[in-house]
């Protein structure tokens, strides 16, 4: 395993920037450009999604049209433009973020998904209108599901050309990061073991085009895609296990290739729509990650498709062991960094002169004291004051803020590690603050102590399990507008599906399965904040005289310091109490022997029993 060694920091660029990506004003002249394409094409409509062919959450340089287009550089959304209006189509994370980063002269944010793009579509195009959309970037459930909704209005829909991409005089090339392997130490399964063991339950080949899902198949990494360690690549398993891989050689060295053995047979990007024409149905396909374009290809050439989840996504889910010991470990040398850091912070902080970029740079520079540290999982969000109110924040030299003592300052980060990727947020007191912002702090609090508390029946989902968090905000008549928990990745994507803590999830939850709890509440202009751990699903011990009932709990994985100052104690029960000295004790016990003296002080005060 890693360990940690401390080296120099000078030489090190750092992963995290700050510059300023977008500019408002570009959005208006490529919305015309793009119009005027339009007109030419005789669309009446062209949608641009936050996607890329293999349906990734996150996109290379080259993929991010909704960014160049618009502004926003927010992780999820997308945009419908017609000739008089132009939307922008944005979940709760990025209410107030969307408004400072497009021309909202031009463009209007749209609140999804209370609406809908099918109503929208059909608000502003008249009866028949047409409505292009490029087939590699949407998938078969996607389209489908606006087909139906938008029937009866009789939109047409058509593949087309990207439109974007036709504008875009300076868009950068197609990504050739190398892959990497994945050590069977951290993977704890070969990748024939998976190949063969997936396979039992082929009824044909299956198209496999999320990366990492095929990371994960094939025991490798990639660098494609800035902060998530996956390829660019397709892939085809077959019902003999083994595998036909797209991917350009350029990212494929020979000891991958070795690694990948005589099983796994190697192609350029250029062989996948060939290959596919040869195949014998029925031929599996994930309606919610196949392009259309694949799903048309085959019906062209008469090949029965068979709709069925990626092989990969509930396999690769259930961690196996190995992969839970690797997460724990990269946690705990991650929770190493954040007490230093937390400890730096509340040292620093009440002088009045950090502002969010220090807090940023500093926290990069503890993580890097690991020498198993590859990348962090995501940009670091250090929100002060107002901008902790911005879910998604991501400071620039344009809008990077004091630390003003009294205000909150809320720090979600992660890590990156060979072992494991940590996803963690902290809110902090940077001096005596009211007692509006320890009342919601405490009521945030209670959320997340009630998941890690929870004990449940097998089968059940996300959305049976996320108003636990929210009843105590509710009982305020307070709420957030995100999701409570994503599922986590084992180094891979720090957002990974199909678990969630979410009212839409109906995945159940399995053991070996890894997820954030994160409730939050947030004030426009005022403060935010969030805490969250990550956990993982395990079976609940036996309780004498209980039902013979097979149940689950989760089993908390991170291990930090929650800020006992904006605790208000009599809003909370004797077991809420309890649970917070007890996870403080073992926050202590864990972090104690492997933190600088100074923190190791720091650490006895702020986990003391309230």
């Amino acid at each position: 395993m890693p360990n940690i060694v401390a080296r120099s920091m000078g030489w090190h660029r750092m992963f995290q920037s700050f510059e300023t990506k977008t500019d408002p004003s570009d959005g208006p002249p490529r919305l015309a450009a793009l119009r005027e394409h339009m007109m030419r094409a005789a669309v009446d409509a062209f949608l641009v999604p936050r996607a890329d062919a293999h349906q990734g959450e996150y996109v290379a340089p080259r993929d991010e049209r909704l960014t160049w287009l618009t502004g926003f550089t927010g992780s999820a959304g997308f945009a419908a433009v017609t000739s008089d209006h132009a939307g922008v189509f944005i979940d709760g994370r990025y209410r107030v973020q969307v408004k400072a980063q497009v021309a909202l002269d031009k463009f209007t944010p749209v609140s999804w998904p209370e609406i809908k793009l099918a109503d929208w579509l059909m608000e502003h195009l008249p009866r028949g209108a047409i409505v292009g959309f490029d087939s590699w970037l949407h998938t078969p459930d996607e389209m489908e599901t606006l087909h139906k909704a938008t029937a009866d209005h009789g939109l047409v829909f058509t593949p087309i050309s990207n439109m974007i991409d036709a504008i875009w005089q300076d868009q950068p090339a197609p990504p050739v990061g190398p892959l990497l392997i994945q050590p069977i130490e951290f993977a704890g399964e070969t990748h024939d073991d998976k190949r063969a063991r997936l396979a039992k339950a082929l009824t044909g080949p299956a198209v496999i085009t999320l990366p990492d899902s095929i990371a994960w198949l094939l025991n490798v990494r990639g660098s494609d895609i800035v902060r998530n360690p996956v390829p660019h690549a397709f892939a085809i398993l077959h019902i003999d296990g083994s595998v036909d891989l797209f991917i350009d050689a350029a990212k494929v060295s020979e000891e991958v290739e070795a690694h990948l053995g005589a099983a796994v047979r190697l192609h350029g990007p250029d062989r996948f729509g060939p290959l596919l024409d040869g195949l014998t149905g029925p031929v599996q396909l994930d309606r919610k990650s196949v392009p259309v374009w694949v799903a048309e290809r085959l019906e062209t050439k008469e090949i029965k498709v068979q709709w069925k989840q990626d092989p990969c996504i509930l396999p690769k889910a259930r961690k196996n062991q190995q992969e839970i010991n690797g997460m724990e470990a990269a946690h705990l040398r991650d929770g190493v960094a954040m007490a230093e850091f937390l400890c730096w912070l509340d040292t620093e902080a009440p002088s009045g002169k950090l502002t969010e970029i220090d807090v940023v740079r500093k926290l990069e520079t503890l993580r890097r004291v690991d020498n198993g540290l590859r990348d962090i999982s995501f940009e670091t969000i250090a929100g002060a004051g107002p901008n902790g109110a911005i879910v998604h924040y991501r400071v620039t030299n344009d809008t990077n803020r004091p630390v003003t003592p009294g205000e909150l300052l809320l720090v979600d980060s992660g890590g990156q590690y060979l072992d494991g990727t940590t996803d963690i947020t902290r809110t902090v007191a940077t001096g005596p603050v009211g007692d509006l912002e320890k009342t919601c702090f405490t009521k945030v609090l209670q959320g997340l102590i009630a998941i890690s508390r929870v004990r449940w029946p097998e089968g059940l989902a996300g959305r049976d399990l996320d108003a636990l968090a929210r009843f105590p905000l509710w009982t305020a008549g307070l709420d957030y507008d995100h999701g409570t928990g994503h599922g986590v990745g084992a180094y891979l994507s720090v957002h990974e599906g199909p678990q969630r803590l979410a009212r839409s999830s109906n995945v159940p939850l399995e053991v070996g399965m890894c997820l954030s709890n994160e409730p939050g509440y947030y004030r426009e202009g005022a403060f935010g904040i969030r805490i969250e751990n990550l956990i993982h699903v395990t079976r609940a011990p036996e309780i004498a005289g209980a039902d013979n009932r097979k149940m689950l709990v989760f089993a908390t994985l991170t291990y930090v310091p929650i800020d006992r100052r904006l605790i208000d104690k009599t809003l909370m029960s004797r077991a809420e109490i309890d649970w917070l000295n007890g996870y403080h004790a073992e926050t202590n016990s864990r972090l104690g022997p492997r933190v600088s003296p100074v923190t190791q002080d720091w650490l006895a005060r702020v986990t003391a029993p309230i």
